[in-house]
């Protein structure tokens, strides 16, 4: 995939995600109140995009339908950001119960390109599963989020695509995620590599380091022309010993960053189009 002049930035917040307990960070945004509070912040502060994990009254990961329709209803609400809804879960969930995330008709929804070793635990992506989330999500009308995080997964994804066909809108939306123990690493070279790979339908990318690895991914992107996604479902301090404290943080972090290179943030309405979905209602 040939490099592109790009001058606006898709700016995702992940502001949960399955992994860190609340006891461990109060400032996790685990209610749907802090979660609404979080996506108002971020979208003032820049974001046109929100990754959404949901949890439960004792903040434990969640994919109870009731709770992802309230979720997406209430973000619809408060804000315009384009909602994607997470089909990973967490690890432990089941294949089926993933599935049934989309019957929540998000805009948006996630779809990882293949099992990872994830720390100590698999993050179980059979190719069945992920050829039923792409052909229900293209029925469905909502865009996915390709998740990339192995060059495998680069490879995978250019067969999804051959054997399946485009997404709605005929547009093809990935995220290189790097960092987690068990993919690609979340180095500078190690992204150029996966760019490169990428498959030719490929219209937008985006990059997400975990962790420490959050700068280096951030600014390896920016320079290749890409997107960002930030949260803190993949990092919690701002620097050793810094907590980050909210979302908010590191959503204006990569504003700051991406105005440097001339990069402004997108609108959720040009979110949108670079998505493939009709204008909001």
């Amino acid at each position: 995939m040939a490099d592109t002049v790009v001058d606006d930035l898709l700016i995702t917040v992940a502001p949960t995600g399955a992994e860190t307990a609340k006891a461990d960070c109060p400032d996790l945004p685990t209610t749907l109140d802090e979660l609404v509070a979080t996506a108002k912040e971020c979208e003032a502060a820049g974001a046109g995009l929100i990754h959404v994990h949901v949890r439960d009254a004792d903040h434990r990961p969640t994919l109870d339908p009731g709770l992802l329709r309230e979720t997406v209803a209430a973000l619809r609400e408060s804000t315009a950001l384009v909602v994607q809804l997470s089909t990973g879960g967490s690890v432990h969930d089941p294949l089926e119960d993933r599935l049934r995330v989309l019957d929540a008709a998000p805009d948006s929804c996630s779809i990882t390109l293949g099992t990872v070793n994830f720390g100590d635990d698999v993050f179980l992506n059979p190719w069945p599963f992920v050829r039923d989330l792409h052909r229900a999500a293209r029925e469905r009308g909502i865009a996915p989020e390709f998740e990339l995080f192995d060059l495998g997964h680069v490879a995978a994804l250019g067969r999804l695509l051959a054997k399946d066909g485009l997404p709605v809108g005929d547009r093809v939306h990935c995220d290189l995620v790097m960092g987690v123990p068990g993919g690609m690493p979340g180095t500078a070279d190690a992204l150029v590599a996966a760019v490169a790979a990428l498959p030719p339908q490929v219209t937008s990318w985006s990059a997400t380091g975990i962790g420490r690895t959050a700068m280096t991914v951030a600014m390896a992107a920016l320079a290749k022309g890409g997107h960002l996604r930030v949260g803190m479902e993949d990092t919690l301090t701002l620097a050793p010993g810094e907590p980050v404290g909210s979302n908010r943080r590191l959503v204006e972090r990569v504003v700051t960053l991406g105005g440097l290179v001339h990069r402004t943030p997108m609108a959720p309405s040009r979110v949108r189009e670079v998505l493939g979905l009709a204008p909001a209602r």
